[in-house]
C-alpha cells in the first residue's frame, strides 16, 4: 500500500503543488492527507470534477505548472467536456494529471451503479486519447510509476491519469481536517422525522449515497415498503432535477426531494430551474452536515453559506431553516400547507450507523415499483 504523504511528497518533489478534485471513498486516506498538510489555496474540493479541471486550467495558466486533478470515476463524465475541448493537446493543450479512483473495477465486488462505469473506464480513457497507468496496493514501484507519468505530462503538455485500485492507500494517520459540526440531529433521524410526516401518495426521491439507504432502512423496519421512494444511488447533484421533472408531470402529488448540501451544491444551477418553473408541489429538503459524509466526511461549503437565501434568490416561493427537533417538526407542518417551490435546509451532524444496511432490491426493481406506484 501506498503512504499518502509520501505519496503527497513525491508529488510537491516534482513541482506539483496545487490539488483540485470532488471527493472518493477509494481517495479518503489521500484527500485527508491533503486536507492536512495543504493551505486552503492549494488544495480546493471543488463543487463539481468539470469545476475541478477549470480550477486547474486557471492555476496552470497563471503559474506554468502542472496541477493534479482527483475525482471518482463517476465523475469522468463531467470532466469530458472541459478536458476535450480546453486542455486536450489540440486546443490549449494544458499538462494536467487526473488521479481516478476505480470503483466498480471488474472482479472486485462494488455496487450496481458502479459496475458499468468501472467497466467502461480504461475505454473511456484511451478513447479521449488520455494516456494512463495503474497504481495499486501490490505496486512496489509507485514512486517510479508518478515521475514517469509526470514526465510524459511534461512531454505531451497534455492530461495524464493515474487510475487508482481499491486498498491503494494506507490510512492516513496525521492531524484530521477541520472539526465536524455539531447539531441535535442525525441526518438519519432528520430523515425519520420527514418520512413520518409524510402522506401516503407523497413521492420521495433521496439522493445518491447514505440517504438513499437511510430512507430503505426506515422502510424497511416499518414495513411500509419502498414503492414510495426513488433512490437516486448515481448521478449525484441530479436527485433534485429528478424531482423536478415528476413534479411537472404530477402536480396533484407531493414530491418531497431529499438532498445533501454536497449533491446541491454540485449542480446548483438546478435551484434556478425549479424557481422560475415555480412547480407548487415540490418540496426540496437540503440535509446539510457540511460535509461529503458517504465517500469520508471531506468538508464542503454546505454551512459556509445561506442555501435558504440562495434558494430565495432562485425565486422559491418558501425557504427555511432547522437545526433541532422543534424546528423541523414546525418547519415541515408549514412546508405540507405552502405552495411550492419551497426549501427546508436541516443542519445536522456527519456520520451514520456502522450497521446502516443497504438495498436488498435492485435499481430496476425499485424503478419498477416506484413507476407503479406513480400511476396509482
Amino acid at each position: 500500500m501506498i503512504d499518502p504523504q509520501k505519496f503527497v511528497a513525491c508529488l510537491q518533489g516534482n513541482d506539483v503543488d496545487f490539488f483540485a478534485g470532488v471527493p472518493d471513498s477509494l481517495l479518503k486516506e489521500l484527500c485527508a492527507c491533503l486536507d492536512s498538510v495543504l493551505p486552503g489555496d492549494r488544495h480546493v474540493i471543488a463543487a463539481n470534477e468539470g469545476g475541478a479541471v477549470a480550477l486547474a486550467l486557471g492555476y496552470h495558466f497563471a503559474t506554468r505548472k502542472i496541477p493534479l486533478v482527483y475525482l471518482q470515476n463517476s465523475g469522468l463524465g463531467n470532466i469530458i467536456n472541459p478536458l476535450l475541448s480546453l486542455a486536450d493537446a489540440e486546443v490549449y493543450s494544458v499538462p494536467m494529471l487526473l488521479v481516478i479512483g476505480w470503483r466498480g473495477e471488474p472482479g472486485v465486488h462494488d455496487e450496481p451503479q458502479h459496475k458499468k462505469q468501472g467497466r467502461v473506464m480504461l475505454p473511456m480513457l484511451e478513447v479521449m486519447e488520455i494516456p494512463y497507468s495503474i497504481l495499486g496496493p501490490d505496486l512496489e514501484d509507485a514512486g517510479g510509476t508518478l515521475e514517469r507519468a509526470l514526465a510524459t505530462v511534461r512531454k505531451a503538455s497534455a492530461p495524464y491519469a493515474l487510475v487508482i485500485k481499491k486498498g491503494t492507500f494506507q490510512p492516513f494517520t496525521g492531524l484530521g481536517g477541520p472539526k465536524a459540526a455539531t447539531f441535535e440531529l442525525s441526518r438519519e433521524q432528520a430523515i425519520q422525522h420527514v418520512l413520518e410526516a409524510l402522506d401516503d401518495r407523497d413521492i420521495v426521491v433521496a439522493t445518491t449515497g447514505m440517504a438513499s439507504r437511510e430512507v430503505y432502512e426506515y422502510r424497511a423496519c416499518k414495513k411500509q415498503g419502498h414503492q414510495r421512494d426513488f433512490l437516486t444511488v448515481g448521478g449525484m447533484g441530479h436527485a433534485s432535477h429528478i424531482a423536478l421533472g415528476l413534479a411537472l408531470k404530477k402536480p396533484d402529488r407531493s414530491v418531497y426531494c431529499l438532498d445533501g448540501d454536497g449533491a446541491l451544491l454540485m449542480h446548483m444551477g438546478g435551484l434556478a430551474i425549479t424557481g422560475v418553473l415555480k412547480p407548487r408541489n415540490l418540496k426540496h429538503i437540503v440535509l446539510n452536515n457540511g460535509a461529503h459524509d458517504s465517500v469520508g466526511a471531506q468538508p464542503t461549503v454546505g454551512l459556509s453559506v445561506d442555501i435558504p437565501g440562495i434558494a430565495r434568490a432562485a425565486f422559491y416561493e418558501q425557504v427555511s431553516r432547522a437545526e433541532t427537533r422543534e424546528q423541523l417538526l414546525s418547519h415541515l407542518t408549514g412546508l405540507k400547507h405552502s405552495p411550492g417551490p419551497s426549501l427546508l435546509e436541516i443542519r445536522v451532524c456527519c456520520g451514520a450507523r456502522k450497521d446502516l444496511g443497504r438495498p436488498a432490491s435492485t435499481p430496476v426493481q425499485n424503478k419498477s415499483s416506484f413507476m407503479d406506484f406513480l400511476e396509482g
